[in-house]
Formats: C-alpha cells, sequence, structure tokens
C-alpha cells in the first residue's frame, strides 16, 4: 500500500514537471512567435510604395490607402453566407421573375427603343451580379451576362451605348453610370476585354459632349462622382490621358457639393450617395479643400438632421426643415448608397471613420428594412418606428403613399437597388494595401485568397467570428509557402482595451482605439492572429432630439423590443401607384405584410450616466440554428432594463409614431421591466428614447 501510494505521488510529480515543462515551452513558442513580428500602430496604411499584384491609382491620381480586390476573391461566411444566400432565394434573386422592369420582352436595355427597365436594370444588376460572382451561382452569372451581352451589343458607332433617353434635346447618362459599374464588376470577374474597349470608346463620346448639354438633368448632374469614379477606373488600367481631362470635364459638370452650409438638394439618397464626390476628385487634384468638403457634408447633413441613432439621418424622400425627429426614415436605397460610399471613401483615404460608419448602418439601420425572409422590403425605415402598415402618411413622412409596409413590388428604385447593399459589404471585408500586405478594417465571418509579398504569394485568410454579436475575431493565414508581409486591423474607436494575440500569445503593444495595428511578420501555414473587442455600454444624448438617449453596446446600437404582430396582405392591393409586375407573377406567392405593435412601446429608459451599466443585464442566447441573428426570434443577445410609460406619447394625427414627448413629460408611477435588442433586429424599434434617473 505504502509502494502504491508513493508511487501515485511520483507519478503525480513528473506529471506536474511534465506540464511545467510544456507551459514554458509553449511560452517560449509564444514569446519567439510574438517577438518575430514588427507591431505597431498606426493612423493608416503608408502609400509610399506600390503594390505589386493590384491595380491601385495610376499617377498622377493620389495613391489609395486600400484597394479592393476582385469580385469573387472574398467569400462569405457564418451569418453573411446565410445572409447572401437568404438574396438569392429571396427579392435579388427572384425580382426578374416578377418586376415588370426586368420582363425582357420589349426591355430598354435588349431592344432599341424599349419602352422600360431604363434605370431598373442596372440598379438591380448592380448588386445581383456581384452575388452572382461572389456565390460562383453558374445560373446567375449567365442571367447577368444576358444583360452585359446586351449592353456591348447596343454600343453605336460614335461611341454611346445603352438605350437612348433624350431630355429636352440633351442625352440623360444616369442609367449608363450604373451600367458602366456593373461591366466594371465583370470585367473583374472576367477579364472580358469588350468592357474595356467599351468603356474607352464611350467616355471618348463623352469628351465630344459640349458641357451646357452634358450632366443637365437632376439625376446625373447630382450623381456626377458616380461617372468620375469609373473614370478613374479605366485610367488605372488604360492610362489614358484623355480621361484625366474628362474628370475634370465630370467635376465641373457634377453639381456643388462643396458649400459650407447648404446643399445642391436635400434628396437622401443623393446626399448618401453625392457627398463622397469632392473627395473623388481630390484623388486628381490633391486640393485639401475637396477632401474637407466631403467631410463637411457627412456632418453638415448630421448635425441638422442626424441626431439619431443608427448612422443615417431624417430625410424620407427629403429633408425637411422641422422634420428631424427619430420617427422621421430614410429610403432603403439610401442605406445601401451610404454604405457604398462609405467603403469608397475607406479605400480612398484610410480614415477608419468610414469603415466604422459602415458598420453602424449594416449592423443597425439596414438590416430591418427588408423581411428576414428576404422576399419583401419597405421603402422607408426609421430609427423610432412602431407601426408599419400599407396607409399614406403625408405629410408626416414627405412621400405621398403606402411606403411603410413590406412589399415585394412597391417603390421600385429600391426594389432594385438594394441588391448591392451585402455583395458591396463582403467584397470591402479583405483589402489589399499599398505595401503588398492585406487588411480587415470592416469585419465579419469571410475567407478570401490573396496575393502578398514582395514576389506574389498566395496567402487564405480566414476570418472567423460572430461579430457584431460576440467580441472576438479570429483569423487564420494559411500561405502557400512561407511569406512576409503586414496584416492591418482596425481598432474600433468604441473599444478602450482590445488584446491582439498572435499564435496565442498577447502582442505587448498598446492598442489604441480609432487606428490600426500593424503585424508585419513572416507567415507560415496555421499562424492565427485573434482580435478581442471587449464591448461595452455606452450612451449617446441626442440634444437637438429633446436630450433622447440612445444605448450603444460595442457597434450594436440597441432598440426596445417590441412584440410584432405581422398582418399578411395583398401586394396587389397594397403596392404603390406606379409599382408593375410581369403578368406571369404569382402575387399570393409574394405577399405584403402590415406589422403592428402587440406590447407598449412608449417607454422613457432609466439610466444612470454616471453608472451605466447598472441598469442593464446582458443576456446571451445560443447562437441561432439557422445562422440568421437580424430578427426577434433568433436575435443572440439581449438587455434586461426598465422603464416607465408615458401616456401622452402614442401614435400622431398621421398615423405615424409620435415625436419624441417633451422632457418634463408624465411619466407612470410603475417602473416596468422592459428587454432591449440589436436596433437591427428589430423591424418595429424605439431606438432614441426619453429618459428617467428613477
Amino acid at each position: 500500500m505504502k509502494t502504491h501510494t508513493k508511487m501515485k505521488k511520483v507519478k503525480k510529480l513528473l506529471g506536474n514537471i511534465c506540464c511545467g515543462i510544456a507551459c514554458i515551452a509553449f511560452l517560449i513558442s509564444c514569446n519567439e512567435t510574438v517577438s518575430d513580428a514588427e507591431i505597431t500602430i498606426t493612423d493608416r496604411p503608408v502609400t509610399t510604395t506600390a503594390n505589386a499584384h493590384y491595380i491601385g491609382n495610376r499617377a498622377p491620381l493620389k495613391p489609395v490607402h486600400f484597394i479592393k480586390l476582385p469580385v469573387g476573391a472574398v467569400k462569405p461566411e457564418g451569418w453573411l453566407k446565410k445572409y447572401l444566400h437568404l438574396q438569392k432565394d429571396g427579392l435579388t434573386g427572384k425580382l426578374g421573375e416578377i418586376s415588370a422592369w426586368l420582363e425582357k420582352k420589349d426591355n430598354a436595355w435588349l431592344m432599341s427603343g424599349g419602352q422600360h427597365g431604363w434605370e431598373e436594370v442596372p440598379y438591380w444588376l448592380k448588386g445581383y451580379g456581384n452575388l452572382a460572382y461572389i456565390l460562383n451561382d453558374a445560373d446567375m452569372i449567365a442571367e447577368t451576362k444576358i444583360w452585359i451581352d446586351a449592353a456591348f451589343d447596343s454600343q453605336q458607332p460614335d461611341g454611346y451605348f445603352g438605350p437612348i433617353n433624350d431630355r429636352s434635346g440633351k442625352r440623360e447618362l444616369w442609367a449608363n453610370m450604373i451600367m458602366v459599374w456593373c461591366l466594371q464588376s465583370y470585367y473583374e470577374h472576367s477579364g472580358d476585354q469588350r468592357v474595356i474597349d467599351l468603356m474607352t470608346k464611350y467616355f471618348k463620346w463623352q469628351l465630344t459632349v459640349p458641357d451646357d448639354q452634358f450632366l443637365e438633368d437632376y439625376w446625373e448632374n447630382s450623381r456626377g462622382g458616380d461617372n468620375l469614379y469609373s473614370i478613374y477606373w479605366l485610367y488605372n488600367i488604360t492610362g489614358d490621358e484623355f480621361l484625366l481631362e474628362l474628370a475634370e470635364k465630370t467635376h465641373r459638370n457634377t453639381a456643388n457639393w462643396m458649400e459650407d452650409s447648404w446643399l445642391p438638394n436635400w434628396h437622401n439618397v443623393n446626399i448618401a450617395q453625392c457627398f463622397r464626390e469632392p473627395a473623388t476628385y481630390y484623388m486628381l487634384t490633391g486640393d485639401s479643400a475637396h477632401l474637407a468638403a466631403t467631410y463637411n457634408v457627412h456632418n453638415l447633413i448630421r448635425r441638422t438632421f442626424g441626431q439619431v441613432p443608427g448612422g443615417m439621418f431624417g430625410a424620407d424622400e427629403n429633408a425637411r426643415m422641422g422634420f428631424i425627429d427619430p420617427r422621421q426614415g430614410t429610403e432603403t436605397c439610401g442605406f445601401v448608397e451610404q454604405m457604398a460610399s462609405d467603403e469608397i471613401l475607406l479605400r480612398m483615404t484610410g480614415d477608419p471613420l468610414w469603415a466604422e460608419h459602415c458598420e453602424d448602418i449594416a449592423f443597425n439601420s439596414y438590416p430591418a428594412a427588408v423581411m428576414p425572409d428576404f422576399k419583401a422590403l419597405r421603402y422607408i425605415t426609421c430609427p423610432n418606428h412602431t407601426i408599419s402598415d400599407s396607409e399614406n402618411h403625408r405629410p408626416g413622412i414627405d412621400n405621398g403613399g403606402p411606403f411603410l409596409a413590406m412589399n415585394p413590388f412597391s417603390s421600385r428604385c429600391c426594389q432594385h437597388n438594394h441588391a448591392q447593399g451585402w455583395p458591396y459589404f463582403v467584397e470591402n471585408l479583405i483589402l489589399a494595401t499599398p505595401d503588398n500586405g492585406l487588411a480587415a478594417a470592416i469585419y465579419g465571418p469571410c475567407t478570401a485568397n490573396v496575393t502578398v509579398g514582395e514576389s506574389g504569394t498566395n496567402v487564405q485568410i480566414k476570418e472567423e467570428t460572430n461579430y457584431p454579436f460576440e467580441e472576438e475575431i479570429r483569423f487564420t493565414i494559411t500561405p502557400d509557402k512561407d511569406v512576409n508581409f503586414p496584416l492591418y486591423l482596425r481598432l474600433p474607436s468604441w473599444c478602450d482595451n482590445p488584446v491582439v494575440k498572435i499564435n496565442g500569445a498577447t502582442a505587448n503593444v498598446k492598442a489604441e482605439a480609432g487606428k490600426y495595428i500593424r503585424i508585419q511578420r513572416e507567415w507560415k501555414e496555421g499562424d492565427t492572429v485573434t482580435l478581442e473587442l471587449p464591448m461595452t455600454l455606452s450612451m449617446r444624448t441626442w440634444q437637438a432630439n429633446k436630450n433622447s438617449a440612445s444605448i450603444n453596446y460595442g457597434p450594436l446600437t440597441l432598440s426596445l423590443l417590441i412584440d410584432e404582430d405581422y398582418k399578411k396582405v395583398n401586394s396587389a392591393e397594397t403596392a404603390i401607384w406606379d409599382s408593375k409586375w410581369q403578368k406571369g407573377a404569382d402575387i399570393n406567392a409574394w405577399p405584403s405584410y402590415e406589422i403592428y405593435p402587440a406590447s407598449a412601446w412608449n417607454y422613457a429608459l432609466k439610466v444612470n450616466e454616471n453608472n451605466l451599466a447598472s441598469n442593464f443585464e446582458v443576456v446571451r442566447k445560443p447562437w441561432p440554428a439557422n445562422d440568421f441573428p437580424f430578427d426577434t426570434q433568433n436575435v443572440p443577445i439581449a438587455f434586461k432594463a426598465k422603464g416607465r410609460q408615458i401616456p401622452s406619447w402614442g401614435i400622431d394625427k398621421y398615423g405615424l409614431t409620435g415625436v419624441l414627448p417633451d422632457e418634463d413629460a408624465k411619466k407612470s408611477d410603475v417602473l416596468d421591466d422592459i428587454t432591449l435588442i440589436p436596433m437591427g433586429a428589430a423591424r418595429l424599434r424605439i431606438s432614441a428614447f426619453p429618459v428617467v434617473t428613477e
């Protein structure tokens, strides 16, 4: 017995020694791994070198800080993959079967003199085609090519292409701008030289158009920046000098988005899309006034109409003085165009502000604009949105019609233009850098294949995460062979104590929120980088809107959980007046939904600004089995809170959520238990709250 006991002690001692040796070896290995890396904090990637493998800006254009990879190089994983498949099986993928604007018979893009689809076809194709390339879906790619080939066939001897849409004797070029973007993506996918030839001839034609006939109509005049972006794209490939002259001409004839305190127009989509034009022109001029103008418009619209959570501004159709409450909304078009602007500005400037703002829209504002199955959308979605019916709410909102219902046939701009939102987002998750490295500035689960290093080595980078619903983002690097290159990771401004680990060892560097961590090292197969972004509660106070408050948890804005009562209604009876569908479309298979509150929503939220966490309890739930976190049933995180009802706050005379009550409005004596969930999962929501302290 004694001998047996001694043997057990010896085995235990040897086990402890072995364990200790293993731990020491692991720590040594980790320290060696970290010491092999040059880790720095930087404002943005340097542009003193040019990427040897991907096309950036050609001189005299200023170099970009990030380079978008060809469409399809970044593949979604996790919840993003689920979202794109919902989009494919829902409105985006099936729109060609139901939308009259996409009907092939007598279509403006398929026949000379066609009667319909002038704007809607390229709006839809811009997202549909990119979705096809990303998912590598053969049927979708074949459908895309029908429209692309038609664009090639439409080119005339003088260089013009597409349907002729004369306005007072002048050719309107807005739809062509969209189709050119479709052609650019197709070129990235296929390398088809016909794209370069068509665009070269078309832009030479533009140069022959007199200034007084060029970009004169409302939409093209506002959105000339899209033309300018495509001119740069072609110049970076061909180097044709005439394109720089055309760039100057385009800016000269585009609406002036450079004034200090007013805008050329106050249409919400124009603002979200066009405010980037001066910064785009800055890439040619190098004049800091152009760059500053873009930042000024971004801030101006939000100071005036954007004192609300979710990153956008109250403009319904057009921003109007006096209509600044969070019950005013934004078109779905506005959400996706703002995301696209943020992504472009991120690449041009390197400023992490644009990555963070893109996430704000993508995670908080945009998801609730569509049904969870992606088979219907609504024209307008608001931060405070407690009724979603088919009524006409004008003048409470600046539109006359049923603009709040989820309808697959209504609002033909958003019906088609919504398609770009998530595909473009996926394309910008992994970017190339001028120093032959790669970067993750916008976060989401994905896999990308990238050529890096001076000699050009293929690397697969896999990003695993449930961000923005979890704090950890894990990267696995798999190069074809050992290769030295830098990896950039954005450190969000909302995160005070980010932690970076390389192969399990914590990097000994003081991470600064709102900047990038740059990791330069020789990467080997299976190397891992873990970015931990601890999320905490924070509060924003909207002084212009009666000192209402919104609560954030990391990148997520929180909304009141309202029981949502979905009422199925006939799409034909509730669609907007100009809606059209194909003769064979089954209206019953594509219902509309009205959403009504089945629980109280008129709450003032109890908060203690000095100890915000004391008012909220985090409740984590299992990750949804269907991999879709953006609905009230499946959202994986919630927050228990307390609030007092405000009896005077209700639905107003326009049938809308009433404007926020005065701060001294009478509150209930009863302090109720309430629940908050991420804003993007709530199709009915209160996101800007009156507050009480007790």
